[in-house]
């Protein structure tokens, strides 16, 4: 009696190998479109809570008393371990003060304005961070994308020895499949190095935090924080006694007298209202690409340190600069703008070498149209769920199920596309509704 499989099992195995390939591209397709949207994070704050309190600067009392009044809110409530004030910004000029319960505006005097309502937002991040994933789940599996996404560039340019000499050669017929692939192949080289530096970095933030978990876990009793001591800075000794609100403002006439070159951005406190308590104050250095520099401060607001990501050693600097290299966050504007054009770029990227792969089966006989009609479902569904997620927080408000909306839509798109596979009759359907959400989704930006 015969072991080998039958032809009806081979043919099923080998669509469910091409279908787990086909969720590896959709994800890898959705991080590349989220990322390029998230670009514009702090900006998409302002459109989603246009009536928060804007300044170009705060004074350090203002600072002062509004971290003393959201302290003096959280009475009853659990003890927050950090609050976390982000200063004005040219991109984001406001001032917000984040605890572990609740995330304030402030006005120019320091006065609690009104609460930060920017969930779509904060969606969006957490979509392209984690996938809505827990997080070391989500950064798994993101981190993941990274190394495949730096596999993929790499070993299409090993694969086609030629690809740089024909960088601008564009074949306009498209037989066989052949304008499509030409154009797959010249978007891939015109933005090769856009594209390593984006998979690099995405690698190395997932991947990093992956790492320092599991270091945490077996090496520092699940302290994730001292795994990350060496790079940003150690956490004091906790004492729970309690205390009056730490003078951030001494921290801040501290910099002024010593620092003032480094434009502050963030004051983080550290078990704030305890004994324990110490300031961090975040300094952006111009001209560099580190986020910026922590110096460290006791409760009175005397300097005790600083943490050396500017000028401390290589793998310091080079930790706190992946992070600006990969979200397009330095430069200003201009850079933001080219990192979404590239980002749109690869995205295209993504899809296209997706339909390549399918086209390349269907003309050896593998006819598969419930995966190309699922494949139309991805690369148009997904902006459009996005697009209709914002919808829903301009017109439902910050509590709409935005994660939820979103992928219970996808799910829905996929389950069609697989239930009716009618050879782009999907594909044609979401591109009409994508274009007139969109236009909607800029009514809104614009009007509301």
């Amino acid at each position: 009696m015969s072991l080998a499989p039958d032809n009806g099992t081979v043919k099923r195995a080998l669509s469910v190998h091409a279908a787990i390939g086909l969720v590896a591209g959709a994800l890898l397709y959705l991080v590349s479109l989220s990322g390029a949207v998230a670009v514009f994070y702090q900006e998409w704050q302002r459109v989603e809570q246009r009536d928060a309190p804007e300044m170009t600067r705060i004074d350090p009392a203002a600072v002062q008393r509004g971290v003393e009044a959201v302290l003096a809110s959280e009475k009853g409530k659990p003890p927050t371990t950090h609050l976390y004030v982000h200063l004005p910004v040219e991109p984001l000029p406001r001032t917000t003060v984040t605890t572990d319960t609740q995330a304030v505006h402030l006005d120019a005097a320091g006065n609690i304005a009104a609460p930060e309502e920017v969930a779509w937002s904060d969606f969006l991040v957490e979509l392209h961070y984690a996938l809505n994933l827990p997080a070391i789940a989500g950064l798994t599996v993101v981190g993941g994308l990274g190394v495949m996404m730096l596999a993929l560039s790499l070993s299409g340019v090993v694969a086609h020895p030629r690809i740089f000499r024909d960088a601008f050669r564009l074949r306009a017929r498209d037989t066989g499949g052949l304008g499509l692939a030409d154009w797959h192949n010249r978007l891939s080289v015109w933005t090769l190095p856009f594209t390593l530096a984006i998979a690099f970095t995405g690698a190395l933030i997932g991947m990093a935090y992956v790492t320092a978990y599991g270091m945490a876990t077996t090496s520092y009793g699940g302290d994730l924080e001292a795994v990350y001591a060496p790079i940003f800075g150690a956490e004091g000794k906790p004492d729970k006694t309690p205390a009056p609100a730490p003078n951030i403002v001494a921290a801040f006439d501290y910099m002024r007298a010593n620092h003032p070159d480094a434009d502050l951005t963030y004051v983080t406190l550290h078990d704030p209202g305890t004994a324990g308590q110490h300031i961090q104050l975040l300094g952006e250095h111009k001209r560099r690409l580190v986020f910026g520099e922590y110096y460290t401060f006791d409760a009175a607001g005397r300097f005790h340190a600083i943490a050396g990501l500017a000028d401390g050693t290589l793998g310091q600097q080079a930790a706190a600069s992946n992070y600006r290299l990969h979200f397009g966050n330095f430069g200003g504007m201009p850079v933001k703008i080219a990192y979404f054009v590239f980002g749109l770029v690869l995205t295209g990227i993504c899809a296209t070498g997706t339909y390549i792969w399918l086209g390349k089966r269907e003309r050896r006989g593998v006819h598969e149209p419930r995966l190309r009609a699922v494949w139309d479902a991805v690369v148009w569904g997904s902006p459009l769920l996005l697009a209709v997620t914002f919808i829903l927080r301009k017109t439902i408000g910050n509590g709409a199920p935005l994660a939820l909306t979103f992928w219970l839509g996808m799910a829905a798109l996929v389950g069609i596309a697989f239930a009716v596979p009618g050879r782009n009759v999907l594909a044609r359907v979401l591109k009409v509704v994508l274009v007139v959400t969109l236009l909607l989704v800029g009514a809104l930006i614009f009007l509301v």
